[in-house]
């Protein structure tokens, strides 16, 4: 049995994930079966960063100080590997951006669907993507008589780790024209009507479910179990067609810098980061939060261990993208976007990007120089010899 976990300090250098899943894993696998891809999540984030997963070990060419320097897990849910992907993804959108505004969209689904999208994660999520897709796609061709193009991100969580399933989008304030000679710009301050978006979205996405029951195509068990009948999916159908979905619009963003600032903020983001977890003891995990309803006032929160975990459980995902490009934007769609920006007076050619290497990038995600000797300060930390990955014990 593991030991309980020590009481942690605060912020940097204080309680991880990795640290709540090594002290509270074990007796939460013991009491919660769990399918096999949310036990390797767990593994993966308990290994990060651990000689678990091998490695080198490092010497300061000028004092000699060694230290070993783990592998990462590179698990799409891990905290600590994220921020490389999104420096990375950062710099290519940096090199494709329009000079144009950017809208920012919000397209949430309502929360009595939490249930079932929960055990259809796949299909659902993907109807959601495909939903708001082709909302966006309509309101550009009637509305500016072009092709938009669209970023958007999944969410699935809130403030509380609570399951909230919604798309932020990132639109350029303008459209190219099905012709492809001119660029159509949107209003200074405004794309499209939010009630008109959200009757078109809350149809669309409807639809979707009701072929997705018809084929037998849903898992309709714990929660969900009473839609079996037809005549009770039948009732939500029609229940959830008489509401209005929530979408939020924000005016476009100053400049092109602004949107980067904001697309860092959603993109690669998992359900909790590291230096939101305050301390973890007496079976205990707290965390902050900010409070949406009372003005994004920081607040804290307590939870027990195991309701900790069964919280950022909720919010793994299946093997599919959770980042998409679509349109103008769209990754098979590169002459559109030479073509935009031609109309827009700027080298029809998206610049090649340098690699850089994960120096390079950790400087510039943080300012620190992961191969300066932290003894000396002077001498340069390289590559001394590799730290194998350890054998699992066989007690055969």
């Amino acid at each position: 049995m593991l030991p309980a976990p020590r009481r942690l300090a605060a912020g940097r250098g204080g309680v991880e994930l990795a640290d709540i899943f090594r002290a509270h894993g074990e007796s939460y696998r013991r009491n919660h079966p769990l399918p096999v891809s949310h036990l390797k999540v767990i593994q993966a984030v308990e290994r990060c960063r651990t000689a678990a997963l091998g490695g080198h070990l490092e010497q300061c060419d000028s004092c000699g100080y060694e230290r070993p320097a783990y592998n990462s897990c590179r698990n799409r849910h891990c905290p600590k590997c994220q921020s490389l992907a999104q420096v990375r993804w950062l710099n290519k959108q940096k090199s494709e951006l329009l000079p144009v505004g950017y809208f920012h969209l919000v397209f949430t689904v309502p929360h009595q669907l939490n249930a079932l999208i929960l055990t259809n994660k796949k299909i659902l999520l993907s109807h959601l993507f495909k939903a708001v897709g082709e909302t966006l796609v309509d309101f550009g061709r009637t509305r500016l008589g072009g092709q938009i193009g669209l970023i958007t991100v999944l969410h699935t969580w809130d403030q509380t780790l609570l399951d909230h399933f919604h798309l932020h989008c990132l639109v350029p304030a303008g459209a190219l024209s099905f012709d492809q000679k001119r660029w159509s710009p949107a209003r200074q301050n405004f794309l499209f009507p939010i009630k008109a978006l959200s009757a078109v979205f809350r149809a669309k996405f409807l639809d979707l479910l009701k072929r997705a029951f018809d084929r037998n195509k849903l898992l309709l068990v714990s929660q969900s179990t009473d839609l079996a009948d037809p005549a009770a999916f039948k009732l939500l159908i029609n229940a959830l067609g008489k509401k209005p979905w929530i979408v939020y619009a924000k005016k476009p963003f100053g400049s092109p810098v602004h949107v980067l600032d904001y697309l860092g903020r959603y993109t690669h983001r998992v359900a909790l980061s590291n230096d939101r977890i305050l301390s973890a003891h007496s079976q205990k995990v707290t965390f902050s939060y900010r409070d949406r309803k009372n003005h994004d006032r920081k607040k804290t929160m307590t939870l027990d261990a195991h309701e900790f975990i069964r919280r950022f459980l909720l919010h793994l995902i299946p093997n599919f993208v959770r980042v998409r490009h679509s349109g103008v934007l769209a990754n098979r769609s590169k002459s559109l976007l030479s073509k935009c920006r031609q109309l827009l007076d700027l080298y029809p050619a998206v610049p090649k990007l340098a690699q850089k290497s994960v120096h390079q990038l950790m400087l510039e995600l943080t300012g620190i120089d992961i191969t300066r000797c932290p003894l000396c300060q002077k001498g340069t930390l390289v590559l001394f010899a590799n730290l194998p990955v350890p054998v699992p014990w066989d007690s055969s």
